[in-house]
């Protein structure tokens, strides 16, 4: 599973309390940029509207080879799921604070698959104690690197 595009910002704003796998629906010169890695997915969300999912925001860049038959940047795509799994998805959603978020584009079987999460906002103080505790990790690392290497 490689990934293609990630979305630091995810993690980072979300407590992430479900991840699903989507298909998506791409155009020809989409999927050539993607192999190319260009794009961006960190203002990304996903919205379940008439019982469908779209990705909203998802900047995939111009081909640079392309046509004028070239993609729109960021241009509305559907992501593809089961019935039930867009069901889940609804109520999931639907609760105040949640929202769907991608959190990678990655290839499996040669298909471009997406990293759907259900994530509700952290507040500041939350944001805060995860940046203490990885500079907390960092040192402790760094701490027993010093201790390996004196001996």
């Amino acid at each position: 599973m490689a990934d293609i595009l990630t979305n630091s910002k995810a993690r980072r704003d979300y407590h992430i309390l479900e991840t699903l796998e989507a298909g998506i629906v791409l155009h020809g010169t989409e999927v050539k940029s993607l192999r190319a890695g260009r794009g961006q997915i960190s203002d990304a969300f996903a919205r379940v509207e008439r019982g469908e999912v779209f990705l909203h925001n998802a900047h995939i860049d111009e081909y640079s080879h392309g046509n004028r038959e070239n993609h729109q940047p960021k241009s509305l795509r559907k992501l593809l799921l089961h019935r039930s799994e867009i069901r889940k998805l609804f109520e999931l959603a639907a609760v105040a604070g949640h929202v769907i978020v991608p959190l990678s584009f990655y290839w499996k079987n040669g298909k471009v698959k997406v990293l759907l999460g259900v994530g509700k906002g952290k507040v500041a103080h939350d944001k805060r104690e995860d940046i203490k505790k990885r500079d907390a990790d960092r040192e402790m690392k760094r701490a027993t690197m010093r201790r390996v290497k004196g001996r």
